[in-house]
């Protein structure tokens, strides 16, 4: 499985904000998308799901170009999408909103059970309307509404926004545990720590365009490239 964005430039209305973004992902890979606010990182996962025009460039999923395709369609094609703030519907029960997520990906109903074993708690609280959730529950069911589609590419907008941090560790060891299964993830995150935690690779955009890439280790040894580019220091 190879995910490929070469040169994609799009954005809202007549405003250009994706000028160049260019990366590829694989199978059981976690790739961290950074940058600044404005940077295009959210632009970019709409970009991939095709809910904004993509001017120019390319967006393949195993060699299979994505252009004019609808967001319906690029879901069964395997790609699953978590937007900041979750998105739920609040009034429908935790099982409810699951299952929606299997009309996404035409997946079978056995399929929650993995979910399930990812997190334990959503079996605890499938009566229970969305709505009525903590924030990381919340979280933990707009994560498992987008596996019941069984994806092999999972886009996270900000999956740790305003989480607790033992609610943050169950997240994180969820990202582990999908890339042990073999699917790929792109993670966009403000809290760079929590990224490199479990990113494999690391993609800075600057302004619209890819501006960097590395690995966590070479971070690790030069962190100028988080404060260029995020304005973070280590």
């Amino acid at each position: 499985m190879r995910l490929a964005l070469e040169d994609v430039r799009g954005g809202y209305g007549r405003v250009a904000v994706l000028k160049g973004v260019s990366f590829t992902l694989d199978a059981g890979e976690v790739l961290a998308l950074l940058g600044r606010n404005g940077a295009g990182k959210t632009t970019t996962l709409k970009a991939i799901m095709r809910l904004l025009p993509v001017r120019s460039g390319r967006i393949a999923l195993d060699g299979t170009d994505l252009a004019d395709r609808a967001p319906h369609s690029i879901a069964a094609l395997g790609i699953a999408y978590v937007p900041q703030g979750r998105r739920l519907f609040p009034y429908l029960s935790v099982e409810e909103n699951l299952r929606m997520g299997l009309l996404a990906g035409r997946s079978n109903v056995r399929v929650l059970e993995a979910v399930y074993a990812l997190f334990p708690a959503l079996r605890e609280r499938l009566r229970q309307r969305a709505g009525t959730l903590s924030g990381g529950e919340q979280q933990m069911v707009a994560m498992g509404r987008a596996l019941a589609a069984s994806p092999r590419v999972l886009l996270l907008d900000e999956p740790f926004e305003g989480l607790q941090p033992s609610l943050v560790e169950g997240i994180l060891r969820a990202i582990a545990r999908l890339r042990q299964s073999g699917v790929a993830v792109v993670l966009v995150e403000q809290r760079v720590d929590l990224a490199l935690r479990v990113a494999d690779r690391v993609v800075f955009l600057q302004n619209g365009l890819t501006a960097c890439e590395t690995l966590p280790a070479a971070l690790e040894q030069d962190p100028e490239p988080l404060y260029r580019y995020v304005g973070v220091r280590r």
